[in-house]
């Protein structure tokens, strides 16, 4: 009887410890946040957000013409307060753990974006997967408007693409949530981050009609690099210099480049791989930069009429071409942050702090304005060239007039 009461009372004891989803919520009770526009207006932030609407995003009724999200904005004096006071205007709680992308208007960028960056950091539904990115010469609000075909819902889009355009072309970058803020804190690099602009009508990208036509009325195009000291914008890097920044830090999958023909057209080279090391070390007590990287590529297009390419030496004169035009890259990019904006966006510092750390230790205080704009950078391209395609020369020489 004894051994029957103590089990009782144990199983009791163990119920009292169970615990319920005290804090569970349903998902028609919650708003599917996808895409977060931050911008400044005036003293007041202005925050958008895109959210997933279920019923019109589905593929069985995504036919209906209704748009499969929606945006909802609000201003306040912090941005945790502009959230919540969209409440007053959506029927449904925000809720962010299945955010895709964050984009930063240029203008709060340019003021100083680290008070916008705190509450991502510490609230609990954001998680750090999500990519970041920075209007150029339009707000985040206008860029979360715009409707896009292939992938219907907008933030779901914008994320994609940018995956795409840093694997296979590579004047973008993914930045995440930690990634940025290690750059903001780092003593030896600074951030950068991927610019987002409309081209096109912008007012007709914002209905239906945009994604009804072959040629859509505007499109969103990420576009060069937004270059930062901590946390304010101070320029942007080209293109050119976007893809040598790449470069340099090894990020480049595959791109495509080309060298003229002797006489005329273009020999188009496939990147398909990269590997880049950057080293630091110190000569009589002054930094140094040495970079190596080595490009594996294939024949993609061949224009010219007057180009054997079964000949050792006219591959061989391909490569030095090549690699005479990627080192320029690599340095419209050094010479940029050098002379313009006088940042080391590199992390060149960290290489020089991981050779020689008492040398960083005297040249930190001043090292993007005074160390960085002198610093020596050596850079060496290896261009190996492994395949000719499924032709050897091209058609057009066998071609009479």
């Amino acid at each position: 009887m004894k051994r029957k009461k103590a089990f009782l009372f144990l199983i009791l004891a163990l119920v009292l410890l169970l615990t319920g989803c005290w804090n569970r919520r349903e998902l028609n009770e919650l708003a599917i946040a996808v895409g977060m526009g931050i911008d400044k207006q005036g003293d007041q932030f202005r925050v958008s957000i895109q959210v997933v609407d279920p019923g019109k995003a589905s593929a069985k009724k995504g036919a209906g013409g209704g748009a499969p999200a929606t945006l909802y904005t609000e201003e306040a004096d912090t941005i945790f307060e502009a959230i919540r006071k969209i409440t007053t205007i959506s029927p449904r709680r925000m809720y962010f753990s299945h955010l895709r992308i964050c984009v930063i208007g240029g203008s709060l960028a340019a003021e100083g974006m680290a008070k916008s960056l705190d509450l991502l950091s510490r609230y609990h539904q954001f998680r750090t997967d999500f990519y970041i990115v920075v209007s150029k010469d339009v707000s985040a609000e206008d860029t979360l408007k715009i409707m896009t075909p292939l992938n219907p819902i907008p933030a779901n889009d914008l994320f994609s693409s940018l995956e795409t355009s840093q694997k296979n072309w590579s004047p973008s970058t993914t930045v995440t949530l930690d990634e940025l803020i290690a750059a903001m804190t780092s003593e030896g690099k600074q951030p950068v981050l991927t610019g987002l602009r409309i081209i096109g009508n912008k007012e007709m990208g914002e209905t239906s009609d945009n994604v009804q036509k072959i040629a859509p009325f505007s499109r969103l195009q990420y576009s060069g690099l937004a270059v930062f000291r901590k946390d304010r914008l101070i320029g942007w890097l080209d293109e050119t210099e976007s893809r040598g920044y790449n470069f340099i830090l090894g990020k480049v999958q595959s791109s495509v480049g080309y060298v003229a023909c002797p006489r005329g057209g273009k020999v188009v080279s496939e990147i398909i791989r990269t590997q880049t090391t950057v080293k630091g070390s110190t000569y009589r007590g002054e930094p140094q930069i040495h970079i190596k990287m080595q490009v594996e590529a294939n024949v993609g297009e061949v224009e010219c009429t007057d180009l054997d390419l079964t000949k050792v030496g006219t591959i061989y004169d391909i490569e030095k071409q090549e690699e005479e035009k990627i080192e320029n890259i690599m340095k419209s990019a050094v010479r940029k942050a050098q002379q313009s904006y006088k940042t080391d966006i590199f992390g060149f510092g960290e290489a020089i702090h991981r050779a020689a750390p008492k040398t960083w230790n005297r040249l930190k205080q001043n090292w993007d304005e005074e160390h960085f704009t002198e610093l020596p950078v050596t850079i060496k391209v290896d261009f190996k060239i492994r395949r000719l395609g499924t032709i050897g020369s091209s058609f057009m020489n066998d071609m009479k007039e």
